[in-house]
């Protein structure tokens, strides 16, 4: 440690963005690209507490499939430990941790809880720390700083800084990449502001968004997917008021954004550790200031109750057509919370296969790019690797994987028996191919 941190509080801040060394506190979607691409012409130590994702890293596979062989050989300056001890050399630290919502629908900071927990003891004068993870207004500061300050005995501030830049990675996105996507920046104070600014100007090529606090950052990411989400949900409940009344949805939906400003949005089901997630972060906000968020709460309702519907009507045309006879084999085809994706959190298609599975038929789900053992071992279902033609009474198109694209309606059909259901939830292909689409 340099004399100079001693003498001048913010020496820290006044280095040359280029020069320092950076730890990536979680190695998913969203640390392992910041890792890679900082790893391109500077130090960079990845640290994530699960060993066997070290392993996987360190032999140069990403089983979320975000990053390749070439990514990796292009971060010659990246390394990856699960060591914490390796991080003493960083100075900067950026914090990619998850923040789920639990049984009731709360927040969950356990993870970021004990990332804050060890990087106090990490943590020297002069650090930066700055975190991704999205949270509610307020928590970078009042939550992860005290944690910091209690475990180091720094000060906020003065000793050290914060910073908040929310990710906004989309998964299984190729056309828009980690540096294709502007990137808010923030600080715990101006000149923190201006150094975390500066040090994600370096990769971001669409440019970065400096706001004026941390609590605005945070903010802006919350309702980033609150707004899709109210918005699907209200597509959703238009579903299914016209599937009530006998009209095609996408139709309507065809027809009524043949003006300027209606917003395309379609239905289907809600999941992932995003949207589904994040606006119970705000609401929580909301409830402790007193305020009840009626309409964000009555869109998390109806889009959690989704999975529930798609069984229900698939259900009522197996009665209808009286299938039992035929088979009470259900095939679901995709289990990831969206295409292209192998990430199944929060995947609302589970919500689907159990409610079948209540009914009392019998369910094989087949999904070309999900993890089988991670699957089985969070859901307890056994994907089946091959599909066998004129077996299943029903298939659920649950998830548009380009796979299931490339297979077409016809292939797909041919999965079932005699007489069999179609229900396109994505409405991937046209509405004369299937018999039920949202």
């Amino acid at each position: 440690m340099s004399f100079e941190k001693f003498m001048d509080p913010l020496a820290g801040l006044k280095r040359n963005v280029s020069e320092v060394n950076i730890g990536i506190i979680g190695l998913g979607y969203v640390g392992l690209p910041l890792a890679i691409e900082f790893g391109k012409t500077q130090r960079v130590v990845g640290f994530d507490v699960n060993e066997s994702r070290i392993s996987e890293l360190l032999s140069c596979f990403d089983k979320t499939k975000e990053i390749s062989d070439t990514d990796f050989a292009s971060a010659p300056f990246c390394s990856f430990t699960s060591n914490k001890h390796d991080l003493l050399v960083c100075d900067v630290f950026i914090v990619t941790v998850p923040t789920p919502v639990d049984k009731n629908k709360e927040p969950d900071l356990n993870a970021l809880r004990e990332a804050s927990k060890m990087l106090s003891s990490v943590i020297s004068r002069g650090s930066i720390v700055i975190y991704e993870s999205t949270v509610y207004p307020g928590l970078t500061e009042e939550f992860c700083g005290p944690i910091l300050e209690n475990g180091s005995n720094l000060i906020l501030n003065q000793d050290f800084y914060l910073g908040y830049s929310p990710e906004r990675v989309n998964p299984g996105d190729s056309n828009r990449r980690l540096t294709d996507i502007v990137k808010i920046t923030s600080g715990s104070s101006r000149e923190a502001a201006i150094f975390v600014d500066n040090l994600y100007s370096q990769i971001i090529k669409a440019g970065t968004y400096k706001v004026s606090s941390i609590k605005i950052a945070e903010a802006a990411k919350v309702i980033e997917n609150t707004q899709r989400d109210v918005n699907i949900a209200l597509i959703n409940e238009l579903a299914i008021i016209f599937n009530s009344l006998n009209i095609d949805t996408h139709e309507v939906l065809e027809a009524a954004g043949t003006k300027w400003n209606f917003l395309p949005f379609s239905p289907g089901l809600v999941g992932g550790h995003c949207i589904g997630v994040d606006p119970y972060y705000i609401t929580h906000k909301a409830q402790q200031a007193g305020y009840e968020p009626d309409i964000i709460l009555a869109g998390r309702r109806l889009n959690d109750s989704m999975g529930d519907y798609i069984a229900r009507q698939l259900f009522k045309e197996y009665s209808h057509r009286n299938l039992i006879e035929v088979s009470k084999k259900i095939l679901i085809l995709g289990v990831t919370f969206k295409e292209n994706c192998p990430d199944i959190r929060n995947s609302k298609v589970f919500d689907v296969v159990n409610k079948l599975k209540v009914y009392g038929l019998d369910i094989d789900c087949y999904d070309p790019i999900a993890d089988s053992s991670e699957v089985f071992s969070h859901q307890g279902i056994k994907l089946i690797d091959e599909v066998p033609s004129d077996t299943y009474a029903g298939i659920v198109l649950a998830v548009g994987h380009k796979q299931f694209i490339a297979m077409g309606h016809q292939k797909i059909r041919a999965f079932g028996a005699a007489n069999s259901i179609l229900f396109d939830v994505k409405s991937l292909f046209d509405r004369s191919f299937s018999d039920i689409r949202l």
